[in-house]
């Protein structure tokens, strides 16, 4: 496979914010494209073909998390409608309580605070030590009902022991809900080893996609009981049966999908996952761990330089946050941005997110240009 040809990136640029959007492969334009021009040219004259596009991204995603099957995978808008869904489906009682971390994205914070409404506390933890997991499980009380955590938190480049965590949940018939945008595409994920109950991610991340499409998966028995909260012509059983004036909702993970499935993301993601199914994660989890190994010891040569994100390989992903003595990480960012180097400043400090893809040479030319925007005097 020709890495290079799915990745033809402007020569000056170093993309290194895989952690906020990422660039589409190759494969990814040429479905987009060919999609359009159908559209164009015929409508929906082929919306079957559409369908069977739609059923094989449902696979992959099934694939990529080791959900049971297909008909597990929901699709959503994004991350915090996926969760929305979930928050707003169970059934809560008066001083239940939501743990989360200090670390968490607005998405996975804002959701669990809104419940306040319905008598639920948030709980939040401090993950900013040697021991995340055990600092969760010393948070709970009888009254907690669920955990919801980033696999890798969106700042530090923080990567939680889910399988340690979620094992310790299960057994104590806590329900585990995991936002892994940072991770799917990433990173291998197992979420029946994890014993999730609930896994969210957008696609327009380490998974290559375009915004607008997300995973939402939920343990059938737990889908089961969710009460929901939107109605429409797709999520349920007789779907396409226009005429009938009964229903019943759907048995499968559709029954979250109210009305009509965004098309143009669904061709777009399914061509993405296709790449990283065809090189396999582990290979892309290998690649993308030498690639951040070679920035951290790039980084750690440079003066005044020093990490947010953990070092220990178990601890991390694809993120690697920084700072540097005397400089502010927003005006820092904004000049590596003016010089072609594409990051985010993140948690006080420059994030820099590159994939597997990522070659030796954008990440020297990316720390070379940190170099000269901090020691001027020598260059």
């Amino acid at each position: 496979m020709n890495i290079d040809h799915e990745f033809p990136q402007q020569p000056e640029l170093c993309y290194l914010n895989h952690a906020a959007v990422a660039p589409w492969p190759q494969r990814t334009l040429e479905a987009v494209t060919r999609f359009a021009q159908e559209n164009v040219l015929m409508g929906a004259t082929h919306y079957p073909r559409w369908l069977e596009t739609e059923r094989r991204l449902r696979k992959r995603l099934a694939k990529l998390i080791n959900a049971n099957g297909p008909n597990d995978i929901a699709l959503a808008k994004n991350t915090s409608e996926a969760l929305s869904i979930v928050a707003y489906g169970i059934q809560w009682s008066t001083g239940d309580e939501v743990i989360i971390s200090n670390e968490e994205f607005p998405s996975n914070r804002i959701v669990w605070e809104s419940l306040n409404t319905k008598g639920v506390k948030t709980r939040i933890v401090d993950i900013k030590q040697t021991n995340p997991e055990q600092a969760i499980l010393d948070a709970i009380t009888p009254k907690t009902k669920l955990v919801s955590i980033s696999s890798v938190q969106y700042a530090s480049g923080r990567r939680i022991d889910l399988t340690l965590l979620g094992n310790a949940l299960n057994r104590r018939n806590i329900l585990f809900c995991i936002d892994a945008i940072q991770s799917l595409g990433a990173i291998p994920f197992d979420c029946q080893a994890c014993c999730a109950d609930i896994v969210v991610a957008d696609g327009h991340k380490w998974m290559l996609g375009p915004e607008g499409i997300a995973l939402l998966y939920v343990r059938p028995s737990l889908r089961r009981t969710l009460q929901l909260n939107q109605f429409g012509w797709h999520m349920v059983k007789n779907r396409g049966d226009y005429d009938r004036q009964d229903w019943e909702v759907a048995d499968d993970a559709t029954c979250f999908e109210c009305g009509s499935p965004n098309m143009l993301g669904i061709h777009a993601l399914e061509a993405s996952l296709s790449l990283l199914e065809a090189l396999g994660m582990d290979q892309v989890f290998d690649q993308l761990q030498k690639n951040i190994s070679k920035l951290i010891a790039q980084l750690k040569d440079l003066p005044g330089v020093y990490l947010i994100s953990p070092e220990h390989p178990e601890r991390r992903a694809g993120i690697v946050t920084f700072g540097v003595q005397g400089f502010d990480a927003t005006h820092l960012q904004r000049q590596l941005m003016e010089n072609h180097v594409i990051c985010a400043a993140r948690g006080g400090g420059v994030r820099l997110s590159p994939h597997f893809y990522t070659n030796e040479t954008t990440i020297t030319r990316a720390v070379e240009q940190l170099r000269k925007i901090i020691s001027p005097a020598k260059n």
